[in-house]
Parts: C-alpha cells; sequence; structure tokens
C-alpha cells in the first residue's frame, strides 16, 4: 500500500468483475494502479451475485438427486434441507474465491483503496477526502436489484436477490416477479428444496431475451416440475397479509405467498458519483461509451453492467482486459457482444452464444436463415442423466453458423465451445470434422453440426 492520494497510470472506480479484470491486467502490462470500492473485492457476482446462487442451485441439484435417487437404483431419502448447512456451504465458496482475489491483488502495481470514490474532475477521484489522480480513469460501479415504482423492497417479505441469498429457512411458498435469468434461478431452487413457486412476469414467455424454441421447452420443464408460471400479464401492487404477501395482476389476478422476491433486472450504480459533472452522457443511468468503451471525455472509459448490454460478469471481465490492454496501446479486437456466451443455470439449463432465430432472420432475411434442432433424446450421456432438452443451430445458407442455443442438464458446460464456433465464424461442414469424445453431452453439439453438414448419425427425425 502506498501513501493515500497520488498518482497513476490508471484509477479504478469498482473493484467488481470489470475494475478487477482491468487491475490485473493492467500490473501485467507495467502500469500503476488505484483500485478504489466502497464495499468488497470482487463486487456483485463473488459475493451477491453469480457465485452465491451458482452455489445454491448445486445444493438444489443435489437435493433432487436425492429425491429422485430410486430412479437410478439408489434407495436414499431427503430428510429435509437444512439452510444453515446450505449457507455455510455458499459462503465457504465465497469466502475460498475472496481470499484468493485478495492474494491476486498484492502486488507493487495495484494499490487498494477501501471507500466510497466519486469523480471530482476529468482525471480525479476523491476517497474520503483523499485524491488519486490518474492519467487514464476507468469506472466499474456496477449495478444494484432494480425494482418497480410502488414497490418497495422491505428485506423480510420483499426481497431482492441479495436478500433471498441470505434466508435462513426454506419459505413454503414464494412469488418471483420477473421470468429473466435471476428470476428463473431463484425458482428452480426454491422449488427444489421445497417450496410452491409461481412466476410472475409481463412478457409472453420466461427467458425472453433467448430464442423462443429454448423459452418454450424451459416453460414445459418447469410445468413437469410443477414450477408455476404467469406470463404476459403485468404485476400491478403488492400487498401485504397476515402470513406473508399478495400480488394483484392486471385483470384481477391475484396471488399469495409467504414471500415476494423483485427480479426484475438490474440498474446502473452512477447516481451522485459525478459523472454527470465531468460531461459524462449518462442514458437511463448508463454510461455512454463508443465501441472501444471510451465515454468520449478526457482519458475516461466504462466497462460492465454501466455500459448499455448483457450484464453479465464474464463480458466485465473481458471489457477489464480489453481496457487495460487500450490504455497501455495495444489496439485489442472490439469485443463482439454476440459472441458472449449467456448460461441459465436452472434446471433445466439454458446456454446460448449468437442471434436467435428471429434476430438472424431480421438481420439476414427469412429466406437466407435455415435452422436444425438436434434432440438430446438421440445423445447417449443425456439419457443417462435423464435429461429432455435439445441443441438447436442457426446458420446462413451457405455461410457460417450465427447462433447456438441449448436447453437441458448441464448445457452451460458446453457453450465454451459453441461460442468458439460462433466466434471463429465456422461453418457446419467444418465443425463436423472435429472428434467429439463418446459418450458426452458435448457430442449433442457435434452431432448437431453432423446433420446440419448433412450427413446425420444419431438423429431421429
Amino acid at each position: 500500500m502506498s501513501q493515500p492520494g497520488g498518482t497513476f497510470d490508471i484509477v479504478i472506480l469498482g473493484a467488481g468483475s470489470g475494475g478487477y479484470a482491468a487491475a490485473l491486467r493492467a500490473a501485467e502490462l507495467n502500469l500503476s494502479v488505484a483500485l478504489i470500492d466502497k464495499a468488497e473485492l470482487g463486487g456483485t457476482c463473488l459475493h451477491r451475485g453469480c457465485i452465491p446462487t451458482k452455489a445454491l442451485l448445486h445444493a438444489a441439484e443435489v437435493a433432487d438427486q436425492t429425491r429422485e435417487s430410486e430412479q437410478f437404483g439408489i434407495k436414499a431419502d431427503l430428510v429435509g434441507v437444512d439452510m444453515a448447512g446450505v449457507n455455510a456451504y455458499k459462503d465457504g465458496v465465497v469466502g475460498r474465491l475472496y481470499k484468493g482475489l485478495q492474494g491476486l491483488m498484492k502486488q507493487p502495481n495495484i494499490t487498494l483503496v477501501q471507500g466510497a470514490g466519486k469523480l471530482v474532475s476529468q482525471d480525479t477521484v476523491e476517497v474520503d477526502g483523499q485524491r488519486y489522480t490518474g492519467r487514464n480513469i476507468i469506472l466499474a460501479t456496477g449495478s444494484y436489484s432494480r425494482t418497480l415504482p410502488g414497490l418497495e423492497i422491505d428485506g423480510t417479505r420483499v426481497l431482492a436477490s441479495e436478500h433471498a441469498l441470505k434466508l435462513d429457512r426454506v419459505p413454503t411458498s414464494a412469488i418471483v416477479l420477473g421470468g429473466g435469468v435471476i428470476g428463473v434461478e431463484f425458482a428452480s431452487v426454491w422449488k427444489s428444496f421445497g417450496a410452491d413457486v409461481t412466476i410472475l412476469e409481463a412478457l409472453p414467455r420466461l427467458v425472453a431475451a433467448e430464442d423462443e424454441e429454448i423459452s418454450k421447452q424451459l416453460e414445459r420443464a418447469f410445468r413437469k416440475r410443477k414450477i408455476n408460471f404467469k406470463v404476459g400479464k403485468p404485476f400491478e401492487k403488492v400487498e401485504h397479509t397476515e402470513n406473508g404477501v399478495k400480488a394483484h395482476l392486471a385483470g384481477g389476478e391475484t396471488v399469495e405467498a409467504e414471500i415476494l422476491l423483485v427480479a426484475v433486472g438490474r440498474g446502473p450504480t452512477t447516481k451522485d458519483l459525478g459523472y454527470e459533472q465531468q460531461g459524462i452522457t449518462l442514458d437511463r443511468g448508463f454510461v455512454i461509451t463508443n465501441e472501444r468503451l471510451h465515454t468520449g471525455v478526457g482519458n475516461i472509459y466504462a466497462v460492465g453492467d454501466i455500459v448499455p448490454g448483457l450484464q453479465l460478469a464474464h463480458r466485465g471481465f473481458q471489457q477489464g482486459i480489453f481496457v487495460a490492454e487500450e490504455i497501455a496501446g495495444k489496439s485489442p479486437a472490439v469485443i463482439d457482444e454476440n459472441g458472449i456466451p449467456r448460461v441459465t443455470y436452472s434446471d433445466p439449463e439454458v446456454a446460448s452464444v449468437g442471434l436467435t432465430e428471429a434476430k438472424a432472420k431480421e438481420q439476414y432475411g427469412a429466406e437466407q436463415v435455415s435452422t436444425y434442432n438436434y434432440n438430446l433424446g438421440g445423445n447417449g450421456k443425456s439419457q443417462i442423466l435423464k435429461t429432455q432438452g435439445f441443441v438447436k443451430l442457426v446458420r446462413v445458407n451457405d455461410g457460417p453458423v450465427v447462433g447456438v442455443h441449448m436447453v437441458g442438464a448441464r448445457m452451460g458446460e458446453l457453450v465454451g465451445e459453441a461460442q468458439l464456433i460462433y466466434n471463429w465464424e465456422a461453418f457446419p461442414e467444418e465443425v463436423a470434422q472435429l472428434v467429439h469424445a463418446h459418450p458426452t453431452q458435448n457430442e449433442a453439439l457435434g452431432e448437431a453440426f453432423l446433420a446440419l453438414a448433412g450427413k446425420p448419425l444419431h438423429a431421429h427425425a
């Protein structure tokens, strides 16, 4: 640690995914960095987002496997869910990763500053009266759980995701307001733990940003799991009852439960941080940048959830690395937002990269686009796991595959190859030549491409 204040090559405001990735890459490139955050290193993703939710989802999977073990000839009884034990496991995972991240930051080029920072000039961030001047500034202040006008989050009956992660019990019943990624994941967890769950979504389908056929398959799976959902019905208000909450929907319908989770997305944390005063353009709170993530003001860049687009940790990492390299004069290639993989870790999982069928038709013309669905019923490992779903490929005729969409157990693990296929603009014939190990779920991708290349093997009509 150096003395408070000082001048650095880069001052980074926010130590979440985007900020800390920028700091680590900049330090590798021999640039001096001040990394400022009022909360913990690692931000929402590590402490209140990706990591703890995925730990809960894994515990939920263990609960389901125990409950269903007799299908596999194993006799086991699910005696109950010990939330204190689940939370200890979850917090242990977070704690180990946090310790590792703190270790990575202990290097001479990085100065960690704990405190609330504010941009006070085009090259200076002030923290508790101390000024940190940067030849370059990176804004990486992340996001917060949004709510709806008039809907007050109290942390006991009306929760945001950060409260849901700390619940010390399994609710008997829950309403999940929002059928996007966060809502669908929590609904999946609570159902596996034994709660009665209803998702309310104003849009016409769950995970509406995904390909329509994928949404439909997820909805079928949720019906089978007895997860209730109401789509296309805007939420109007919530009232507190003796035992919980009652949600009112447009058209007069009501749903009652013990708790309500507000999962209507995340807003950018940019208010009262001095951005606008320094001439930075904000749109609904988001920082507007060019494709090279420059704000158009001084040497100020922005990364992560405050930049319009997908609010994903791995996007933040990549943008942080990109800006550090840009500042170091490396001229990195612009990030293709469509090439960023997306995963919803519910049961079943949804994983995708590239364009949906609808977007591809919009971009290339309906007659120029064809699709192929490979059913996991033809995949040996998926049969072993007793999962259902499919891999859907979207291609430009006589051209590359521009979208890969998957639904089924563990599909998130396949998105690595899918994003290589998209980002390297692979043709079906090229992927069909690659050998996929048997029996793996990864073969489902290989089989889909064999079929699309005109030589199906285990593809059932």
